[in-house]
């Protein structure tokens, strides 16, 4: 244990310390502007990648690198187990029912359109994979979860976070006034917010935005409702992937005579528990109320949440750290393609979907 600390420390105070300042600055106004459109986690992997082209030594010294690793492996890992107390699975799905059809065409289209632009630009799988996941689910949270399952490395993760980023912050300048004009009722605005913009904190930005165009105060809890539904698919598309990994890796070993396939080994356990904090926060919310579940859904949730969050940020200023930022520009070209096309068929199919629908034009 004294050797674990020993070798991990340093690199995880490094990390930590690149959170806290991350939190800060994702937390900023500056005049109307506030800076949690950007947020913590893009800051982190920012800064961690301006500290290693100021200097490589620090992320790869024999003081740092051990803990680095541990925070982008582990510690982001804990960040998805502790999210899933945030997710009452069924207040979420009651709440968010007359999105549904939306969220399943939109994430469907993303996907679809990840896989196509993945063999036409011949962009790396596991890459293809965290943008097309990001696009259409919920941004950052949504790669951190999927990352591990995949085995991502620190660059692939880095480039599929820059990628979601940069459509995030158009989404959230663009959408409020592209909205409006186009005749969206509040209502379709909220769910057209919740469905097609990627990240939670984005969401926030545009429905924020929205509601003093609108003249509605019902926008934002709206959208972010269906944006938390949206988030649950995180749960069927991670195993899906879990299980594609250890066919992979079964029929791998298969080939390669005397290895034997562990699936203890090969299956990623971190979701599992995701899904246990999933279901406790939604016992939780079916039990009779009583001080102790008020307490829970109010006060531990919310602190989870928050945990959950700055955890993500100390992964990327990890992953930020062992990331070169001149070869994440050069390389950035086809996964920002990518990352285009995934944004405009969601966008358009969220429209398509509730015009089909009726949705639209509908007020709150």
């Amino acid at each position: 244990m004294t050797m674990f600390i020993k070798k991990k420390n340093p690199g995880i105070l490094l990390c930590l310390v690149i959170a806290i300042a991350a939190t800060v600055l994702g937390g900023l106004k500056i005049g109307e502007v506030k800076l949690d459109v950007i947020g913590a986690p893009v800051f982190a992997i920012l800064i961690g990648m301006i500290i290693t082209l100021c200097s490589s030594r620090i992320a790869s010294s024999d003081f740092t690198k051990d803990g680095i690793k541990f925070t982008s492996k582990k510690i982001l890992q804990w960040a998805v187990i502790i999210l899933g107390f945030s997710l009452n699975l069924g207040t979420i799905a009651k709440v968010g029912l007359q999105s549904l059809p939306v969220i399943v065409c939109t994430i469907s289209i993303s996907l679809i359109a990840a896989f196509i632009m993945m063999k036409l630009l011949k962009i790396d799988g596991k890459t293809a994979t965290l943008i097309g996941v990001g696009s259409s689910i919920c941004g950052g949270s949504a790669i951190a979860a999927t990352a591990p399952v995949i085995d991502a490395d620190d660059e692939e993760i880095a480039q599929s976070i820059s990628v979601i980023f940069l459509f995030n912050v158009l989404a959230a300048l663009i959408f409020p006034t592209l909205g409006h004009a186009l005749g969206m009722g509040s209502e379709g605005f909220a769910i057209f917010a919740g469905t097609a913009v990627n990240d939670t904190s984005s969401v926030t930005a545009a429905a924020s935005t929205a509601e003093e165009i609108y003249g509605c105060n019902k926008i934002l809890s709206t959208a972010v409702t269906v944006k938390l539904t949206r988030t649950l698919a995180i749960i069927p598309i991670t195993l899906v992937l879990a299980i594609y990994k250890m066919k992979m890796a079964k029929n791998e070993n298969s080939k390669n005579a005397g290895n034997a396939f562990s699936f203890k080994k090969v299956f990623p356990w971190f979701i599992l528990f995701f899904i246990g904090a999933s279901i406790i926060t939604t016992v939780a919310g079916i039990l009779p109320q009583s001080e102790f579940t008020a307490f829970y859904l109010e006060n531990f949730v919310s602190s989870m949440k928050w945990l959950a969050k700055f955890f993500i940020a100390m992964a990327m200023s990890a992953i930020g750290l062992n990331t070169n930022i001149v070869m994440l520009v050069k390389k950035g070209g086809k996964p920002i393609v990518m990352g285009f096309c995934c944004w405009l068929m969601i966008s358009v199919v969220s429209i398509l979907v509730q015009l089909a629908t009726g949705i639209f034009a509908t007020s709150l």
